[in-house]
C-alpha cells in the first residue's frame, strides 16, 4: 500500500498532517539528520581553530562551504545519508561518511578529512542534535502556539470581564463570578506554565565514550578539552554545557522540559472540560460554519468537538511525555540503547500537544457568550445571597447568622421576596439594609471584573 495521508499509521502524518507541518522539518528523521550534520560541521570547524599543528585554521571559503551544507540541507541529502546507512547499519556513522564524501571534492577540506567526528562517540553528536531539535521546536512552534492561546484567552478575559456568571463549586450553585474572571484564571495559569517551559536549560555534552575525554587526551594530552567542548556547545551551538555525564547526557533536562509541557497540557485539559461544560449549560454558543454537520442523525446539533479533540490530544501527549520523562533519565551503567528508540518519538509527543493547542484555539474562536442563559441562571439562584447577608450579620454581632441563613436557604428554592423579607427583619443599620437590599445575584461578583481586566 502506498504511503499517503490516507494510509499513514499515525494521524499526525495522516489526517492532521497539514496542522503539524511546522514540526516536521524540526523533529522528524530529516530534522535529526540535519542537526547531526550541523554538529559535525561546527565541531570540525572548531577543531581547525584549536591550534593543532596537524589541522590549520580553515579558510573562509571552506567554512562557507561547510556551513552551506547545513544551510541548504535537503531531503535529497537526507536520503543519501539513509542510503549509506543501509551499508553501515549505523545512522551517525552514515552522517560522517556523507560529510567526508562532500569534503573529498575540496582540496583543503579533504586533507583534514579524518578530523571529521574526531574523538567523538555517537552520543556526542546525538545529544547535541536532540538539544538543537528541541530548542527549535520550543522556540519556533511550541511557545508561539501557547502565545496564540494566551493572547486569545486574555482578549476574552477582558472582553467578558463584566459579564456575570453563576459559579458552581462541586457542581452546585455558588457565589457569582464573571465569565472574564474565570477565563483570566486559566490565562494566568497558562502564563506561568509557559514560563516554566521557556526557562528549562537545554544541556549537552561532547566528552567521548564514557564522559572522560579518553580519546581526546590520548591524541592531545596537553589540550584543555573540557574548555574546548564548552565553547563549542555554548558559543557555536547555543546550548548549555553539562560537564558530568556517562556516555549519554543523562536527559534530566529533557524530563524537566517534558514535565513542564505535561503540566501545561493538564491546565488546558482542565479548561477544555470547563468550556465543554459551559457550552452544555448554554453559557456559550458556538458559531456555526456553512456545510458542517454536528450529528449524522440530529440536524440541530453543534457539538463542542474542538474542545473534545483538544482534551483527547492533550491526553495522548501527556501519556507519551510522561513516559519520556520517566524513562529517559534511566540508563544502565554507562550506556544502554533504551533511550534511542524512545527519543525518536519526541515529535509524536509534542505533535499531539501542538495538535491540542490548535484544536483549543479553533474552539475558542467559535465561542459566543449567551448572556440570556447566564442571566436566567443567576435569576434562579437568589440563595447565593445568603453568603453576603450572613457575613454582614457577623460584622454587626447578630446572633447565629450562619445558622439562620442555613435554615432559610439550604435545599430550598429561594425567591427575591424571601431574601428581602429576611433582610427587612434584621436589626441592622439602615445603610447596611439598603446595601443588602440592592444586591442581586448578578451584582454580587466581588472584585471579579477588576481582576479580569487587570490580567495582562
Amino acid at each position: 500500500m502506498h504511503l499517503s495521508a490516507l494510509t499513514a499509521l499515525s494521524p499526525l502524518d495522516g489526517r492532521y498532517a497539514a496542522r503539524l507541518a511546522p514540526l516536521r522539518p524540526l523533529l522528524s528523521e530529516f530534522g535529526l539528520m540535519h542537526r547531526r550534520v550541523q554538529v559535525e560541521v561546527e565541531w570540525f570547524i572548531a577543531l581547525s581553530d584549536a591550534g593543532f599543528a596537524e589541522f590549520k585554521p580553515l579558510s573562509e571559503a571552506a567554512r562557507g562551504l561547510l556551513r552551506g551544507l547545513v544551510l541548504r540541507f535537503s531531503e535529497a541529502d537526507a536520503q543519501a545519508i539513509k542510503d549509506i546507512e543501509r551499508t553501515t547499519n549505523h545512522d551517525v556513522k552514515a552522517v560522517e561518511y556523507w560529510l567526508k564524501d562532500r569534503l573529498d571534492h575540496h582540496i583543503e577540506l579533504k586533507a583534514a578529512g579524518e578530523f571529521v567526528h574526531f574523538a567523538c562517540t555517537s552520543e556526542d553528536i546525538n545529544n547535541t542534535s536532540h538539544g538543537l531539535m528541541l530548542k527549535a521546536a520550543r522556540q519556533d512552534v511550541l511557545l508561539p502556539a501557547l502565545d496564540r492561546l494566551l493572547a486569545r484567552l486574555t482578549a476574552l478575559a477582558h472582553e467578558l470581564a463584566e459579564v456575570p456568571m453563576l459559579a458552581r463549586t462541586h457542581g452546585q450553585t455558588a457565589s457569582p463570578t464573571t465569565v472574564g474572571k474565570e477565563i483570566a484564571n486559566v490565562a494566568a495559569r497558562l502564563a506561568t506554565a509557559r514560563a516554566r517551559i521557556a526557562e528549562v536549560k537545554l544541556l549537552a555534552k561532547m566528552n567521548g565514550a564514557v564522559g572522560n575525554y579518553n580519546a581526546h587526551l590520548a591524541a592531545y594530552p596537553d589540550f584543555d578539552w573540557e574548555a574546548f567542548s564548552r565553547r563549542v556547545i555554548e558559543q557555536q551551538l547555543g546550548l548549555s554545557f553539562n560537564p558530568y555525564t556517562i556516555q549519554i547526557e543523562p536527559h534530566d533536562w529533557m524530563a524537566e522540559l517534558f514535565d513542564a509541557v505535561t503540566r501545561c497540557n493538564t491546565i488546558l485539559i482542565d479548561w477544555s472540560r470547563d468550556a465543554w461544560g459551559y457550552i452544555s449549560l448554554g453559557y456559550f454558543r458556538q458559531k456555526t460554519k456553512a456545510g458542517e454537520i454536528g450529528s449524522s442523525t440530529m440536524p440541530h446539533k453543534v457539538n463542542p468537538i474542538d474542545f473534545e479533540n483538544a482534551e483527547g490530544n492533550y491526553g495522548l501527549a501527556n501519556a507519551l511525555l510522561t513516559h519520556l520523562a520517566q524513562k529517559l533519565p534511566i540508563s544502565r551503567w554507562q550506556r544502554d540503547l533504551t533511550d534511542s528508540t524512545v527519543l525518536r518519538n519526541m515529535g509524536v509527543a509534542l505533535g499531539y500537544a501542538v495538535l491540542g493547542h490548535d484544536s483549543l484555539l479553533r474552539g475558542l474562536d467559535k465561542l459566543e457568550v449567551n448572556r440570556e442563559a447566564l442571566q436566567a441562571d443567576l435569576d434562579g439562584a437568589w440563595e447565593v445571597l445568603a453568603e453576603p447577608i450572613q457575613t454582614v450579620m457577623r460584622r454587626h454581632g447578630l446572633p447565629n447568622p450562619y445558622e439562620r441563613l442555613k435554615e432559610l436557604t439550604r435545599g430550598k428554592a429561594i425567591t427575591p421576596e424571601a431574601i428581602r423579607a429576611f433582610v427587612d427583619g434584621l436589626p441592622l443599620p439602615e445603610s447596611e439594609k439598603v446595601r443588602l437590599l440592592a444586591l442581586t445575584p448578578a451584582a454580587y461578583t466581588g472584585a471579579a471584573a477588576a481582576l479580569a481586566k487587570r490580567f495582562r
